[in-house]
This record gives C-alpha cells, structure tokens and sequence, in this order.
C-alpha cells in the first residue's frame, strides 16, 4: 500500500516514512499544501497523512479541497493543535480521524491499519486469492496447487495491484506512479522486464491465471478455461 505524507517538519516526515516502510508500506513526501494537494488528487494513494500547519495551503484547505474533487482517499491528519475547535474542523472538513502531536509511533500505526482496513478492496484476510492462486501478503509467497515461489518486493507490489484490480486494466503509467512513485526515474521498460519475471513464475507454477498485454493501454489478469 502506498501512503502520502505531507508534513513540513522534514525530519519528522522521514521518520513517519521510515516507520511506515518498517511497516511494509511505501510512503511518498511533500512538504507543503499545494505540492500535497496536487499528489493526493492523483488516486494512487491507499491513505494520506495530512498536517494542519503547512506553507502555500493548510491542511484544512487541502482536505476540503480534496473531498470537494469527491476524493474518497482516508485522511490521518496531524497537528499540535489539540484544542476541541480545531480537532471539529478537521472532522468537518473530512478527515477520518485526528491525531494530536506529540503521538507514541503505535498510535499512529495502529490508526493507519484501521484507516486502511476501512477501505473496501481490503480483505478481512490479508491473503489474496484468483482463480488458481494464492499471495501470501506477510510472506510475499506465490502458490498454486502443491508449487509455491517467493517474489521479491517489487514482484509483489505489482502482482498485488494485478490480483486486487482482477479484470480491470491497469495502464503503465498507474503502475509506475504506484510502484515507483512520482520521483522516480521509472519508464515503460520497468513495468515490462517485472511483468515479465511474472509471467515466467506464473509458468513455473503451471496457472491458469495469465497476464494479458492490453496493447497501447496496460496490463490485466485473466483465468484460461
């Protein structure tokens, strides 16, 4: 799961990123309202955690601005502001729950799987099952039958999207702006050799699942009969 952090204390943000990534999660940064605003509006992200005091736009600003484009992302959002007022504003304006800083690092993840979980692609399991497979979310295991293979990190990411999206497609660009995220240097060409080590597992495990090219558009799985 991919979550944005739009905090302007840098050192704070990398400490949330770097607990988050701990915590299996892969975390972008931004640290100012417009540059958050921009990224969230973008619907590759599973959460965003939003501070109230930021420089260009506030957080509340972001926030309503947010579910004004009828974005649905859960918002987290943080602030040292603890007062009653404003922990009803940010309510009001959308968010899904408040936190007041100083917070202890188990609060705030224990929030971020409960945000996460409210989400409705998220299964009470945290293994996922088509057709003839099975991913093992905690363990990145593949299996199919009596044959298992483990995939590496990104192998994962990307065959997680696959299962979770099903028949839907998912062009290149989602896939890279999920998997690789907007800094990154990623092209077409990554999408491609990772979708290829797929396929080869997928051919190792003898499914019946495949990964069909969608030409000009993207990728999508389907069950052979």
């Amino acid at each position: 799961m991919r979550v944005l952090i739009v905090e302007d204390e840098v050192r704070l943000a990398e400490t949330l990123r770097d607990l988050l990534e701990l915590e299996r999660y892969t975390a972008d940064i931004c640290h100012d309202g417009e540059s958050g605003l921009d990224n969230a509006l973008s619907d590759i992200y599973d959460l965003v955690i939003l501070d109230v005091m930021l420089p260009k736009k506030d957080g509340f600003s972001v926030l309503r601005a947010l579910r004004q484009a009828r974005k649905t992302v859960p918002v987290l959002m943080l602030s040292a502001r603890s007062e009653l007022a404003d922990r009803v504003e940010g309510l009001d304006c959308g968010a899904d729950y408040y936190l007041t800083k100083p917070f202890e690092p188990k609060e705030l993840l224990a929030c971020v799987r409960m945000l996460t979980r409210r989400q409705p692609e998220q299964r009470a399991s945290q293994n996922l099952e088509y057709g003839d497979l099975r991913l093992e979310t905690d363990t990145f295991q593949l299996s199919c039958g009596e044959r298992s293979v483990r995939l590496s990190r990104k192998e994962f990411d990307m065959l997680e999207l696959l299962m979770r999206s099903r028949e839907m497609v998912l062009t290149k660009e989602n896939l890279i702006l999920k998997l690789w995220g907007y800094e990154s240097d990623a092209e077409d060409n990554n999408v491609e050799v990772y979708i290829s080590f797929l396929r080869k597992k997928l051919d190792y495990l003898h499914s019946k699942v495949k990964i069909r090219t969608i030409r000009m558009v993207g990728y999508r799985l389907e069950q052979e009969t």
